[in-house]
């Protein structure tokens, strides 16, 4: 029975197996098609929250200020075409397209590109002008013969923040990308874009079988959405599972997403260059990389181009392999023409033409490295630093490119001249060297070494020296906000001094090696006495004047040493330019600033930087002190300056020396411009330079080749100008030769008055009645003078 019962479960199952093997079979196919459909649907999901997720990093990008054309403009043609060339305009036969210019015997014709300023759309314009004896002398529009009373140019790129990967890209919304572009990649790589779901299996099929016939990849078959999903979110590799997940990931974009977002996409992560190691993607940075103009702006061959480029980057490179660009941007050209998206003769007339690319890209480094150091400095006391490498901010910054190339040519020249001249090694010498406005306290130009375009290190921001004389100023302004004790005439005693700090005695001595008894302040100060500055300084004491210095907006404790007030404190140019700002602005405090305002990608403003303005110092004391730094600059230890083209800007300033020689230094200002210049060397051995014979030469430079204004001091409502005799600092008729006029702060006047006849002999340390001494320069009789037409 069980043998039986054996041989018929025997012939059951043998009955059975072929339904059980088809139910295996079948409950298999299910499961790995359940499998299949969920790694797809993974797939399909996992695309869809990576793109809904993904955000593209957009590069902060900083721009110069705006260049504003009008009649009257300081400015001759080459420091326009310096600023064009910066701008990358093009020189053209005929301005055809936005960015190009032309020029013809003081007439310049230029074509200005759109810009989206702050306060609102700039459009583009055929403009003329013509310049002579240095100015612009007349503004047209072209089109209407309009004569214009000012025309703005789209600022000057000077820098970006990239992302960590270095991608470059500009943002383009497919709502603002020219229709010829769009249509131009559909012809060449997707036809059917907007019919398919995502994937065009025949397609797929027919490149394979090509493929095959070749052995090799001969074809693809991918969509513009597959295309998509390889850049975004796969790798290079060629196999089976990488085409079936692209395919899975671009048919759930298509799902989820409009066609128009998808090509949006598209337009703006493909890869078209590689400069050093910035990554140029998307249409919108290569049309700028190539052609230095905005997408808007290109004609066929050039959109031929940038498309035609899609199929290698590398292979058709127009300048690195020209011939294969051209040829590749002819066939697309005619397939144009075949698509109707250009008429036959303009696709021939574009063949006929040259790549016209730009020879030199613009820089993805800055050409302002210094600057750019300044700028990302302030943004980041607001700001993350992953913000600026992927937010897209549009920062407009204070940089005067004018000045900045005044300032470079001057460097380098100068420089070059003093190591020459004095025979110092070439090369030896370093500079630091910085200009602001005086209005507004903003930063136009700065190097932070001789080298233009150096990233290395800045020496304006990060290098402390001594400031030598630089100092003297403050230890003046500090007695002269004591008006009833001290004036301008009040007399100093210069004579040998010894001051005992630390266990030890100190004898500080005169540059010259001389004393000169007594001296009014003023005179002191324009002739740089060193023992007449701390005999004052410590007469009012070190915490004074450390106190001035925090109020002229140098911040920080100082020691408090007697040397200090000969400069033995160090500061950095940055600090100097502050501190004789405030003295530029009549006392009024207001930070330097390098930004003006601050956009998001979309235009949305996030911040601006308004002037903020606190008055620190009493204006009538600061203007008594700039008068003496006036004479400073026109008899004193500048009076160099008092030549050629800076003769006319009467400047105020002070010079700098340091002990050795090491370190030469000259702050000073115009009726417009502030400017501080450091000469030295890094190892910190002498450079043998006063601040006369090096930083005071740059500084004149700078100011001979930019358009300063004069400096023209105001008197405050508490200032008063009283003739006075000279050597006795009495009241004297205004009528008595030899009488000056002299700015007082109301009450502090002298009450005293000598008659003409009755002049008292100047008085000396040792007898206060005996005759002046004799000096051996005539740097006092020449201060005099300057006083006298002070009024």
């Amino acid at each position: 029975m069980k043998k039986k019962r054996t041989s018929r479960t025997a012939k059951k199952i043998k009955k059975k197996s072929p339904r059980l093997r088809r139910h295996l079979f079948l409950t298999a196919g299910v499961l790995i098609a359940l499998l299949l459909i969920g790694y797809i649907g993974r797939l399909g999901w996992e695309a869809r929250e990576r793109f809904g997720s993904k955000k593209w990093e957009l590069p902060a990008r900083v721009y110069a200020r705006p260049l504003e054309l009008y009649p009257g403009l300081a400015m001759n043609e080459a420091s326009l075409m310096k600023e064009l060339s910066l701008l990358s305009y093009r020189p053209a036969d005929r301005i055809a397209v936005p960015g190009s210019f032309s020029r013809k015997g003081g007439r310049v014709t230029l074509y200005s590109r759109p810009f989206a300023f702050p306060d609102g759309h700039e459009p583009s314009k055929k403009i003329r002008l013509t310049i002579a004896n240095g100015r612009i002398r007349s503004l047209s529009d072209i089109e209407t013969g309009e004569q214009l009373s000012i025309a703005r140019l789209d600022p000057a790129l000077i820098g970006s923040f990239y992302p960590t990967h270095h991608q470059d890209r500009l943002w383009v919304r497919f709502s603002e990308a020219p229709p010829l572009l769009i249509q131009t990649i559909m012809a060449v790589e997707d036809r059917d874009f907007y019919e398919h779901y995502g994937i065009k299996p025949l397609s797929i099929l027919r490149a394979l079988k090509a493929n095959i016939m070749a052995g090799k990849t001969v074809q693809g078959g991918s969509t513009l959405t597959q295309q998509l999903v390889k850049n975004l979110f796969l790798s290079r590799e060629k196999s089976l599972r990488r085409k079936i997940e692209e395919a899975a990931m671009a048919l759930s974009l298509e799902f989820f997403y409009t066609k128009d977002q998808i090509f949006e996409a598209y337009i703006n992560e493909v890869y078209l260059a590689q400069d050093g190691n910035r990554a140029i993607h998307g249409f919108g940075m290569a049309s700028r990389f190539y052609f230095g103009r905005s997408l808007e702006d290109l004609g066929a061959g050039e959109t031929a181009l940038l498309v035609g480029m899609l199929k290698g980057p590398s292979v058709y490179d127009p300048r690195k392999n020209p011939d294969r660009a051209l040829a590749r941007r002819n066939q697309v050209l005619k397939m144009m023409a075949r698509q109707k998206l250009i008429r036959p003769g303009e696709a021939n007339l574009a063949m006929k033409t040259r790549l016209d690319i730009l020879a030199r890209p613009p820089s993805g480094n800055s050409p302002f490295p210094a600057f750019m150091e300044l700028v990302k400095r302030q943004l980041l006391l607001e700001y993350e630093e992953k913000d600026l490498r992927s937010e897209g901010l549009r920062i407009f910054s204070t940089l005067d490119p004018q000045v900045q190339m005044a300032l470079e040519a001057s460097v380098t020249t100068e420089l070059n001249a003093i190591e020459s001249g004095r025979g110092l090694p070439k090369n030896s010498l370093e500079i630091a060297a910085v200009v602001t406005s005086t209005s507004a306290n903003e930063v136009v130009a700065m190097m932070g070494g001789r080298l233009p375009g150096d990233p290395g290190f800045n020496r304006v921001l990060d290098a402390r020296r001594p400031i030598g004389s630089l100092v003297k100023p403050v230890i003046y302004l500090s007695a002269l906000m004591r008006p009833q004790h001290y004036t301008l005439v009040t007399p100093l005693n210069d004579g040998p001094v010894e001051i005992k700090a630390a266990g030890s005695v100190w004898s500080p001595k005169n540059y010259d090696r001389r004393h000169h008894g007594i001296v009014p302040l003023y005179e002191a100060l324009a002739q740089s006495y060193n023992v007449a500055a701390v005999r004052l300084g410590m007469d009012i004491g070190l915490a004074t004047v450390f106190d001035t210095l925090n109020r002229l907006g140098v911040e920080g404790d100082f020691p408090a040493y007697p040397s200090a007030l000969l400069g033995a404190l160090e500061m950095s140019p940055i600090e100097v330019t502050q501190m004789y700002q405030t003295l530029a602005s009549g006392g009024f405090y207001s930070p330097i600033q390098s930004i003006q305002a601050v956009y998001r990608s979309d235009g949305e403003l996030l911040q601006r930087y308004p002037l903020t303005v606190r008055e620190n110092i009493d204006p009538g004391a600061v203007y008594l002190l700039n008068t003496a730094l006036q004479a400073v600059a026109t008899d004193g230890t500048a009076r160099s300056l008092d030549q050629g083209l800076v003769r006319r800007l009467t400047p105020a300033g002070k010079t700098g020396t340091t002990n050795d020689m090491r370190d030469s230094w000259f702050a000073g200002f115009t009726g417009d411009r502030v400017a501080a210049v450091w000469i030295g060397r890094d190892d910190n051995t002498p450079c043998g330079l006063s601040g006369a014979t090096g930083a005071l030469r740059v500084w004149g430079k700078i100011m001979s080749r930019i358009a300063a204004a004069p400096l023209t001091l105001t008197p405050p409502e508490n200032v008063a100008a009283i003739a006075v005799d000279p050597v006795t600092g009495m009241r004297a008729e205004p009528a008595c030769p030899g009488a000056v006029s002299v700015p007082f702060i109301r009450g502090s006047e002298p009450r005293e008055t000598v008659a003409c006849r009755q002049r008292i002999p100047k008085r000396t340390a040792e007898s206060p009645a005996a005759p002046p001494q004799r000096r051996s320069r005539s740097g006092p009789d020449n201060l005099l003078n300057w006083f006298k037409e002070l009024f």
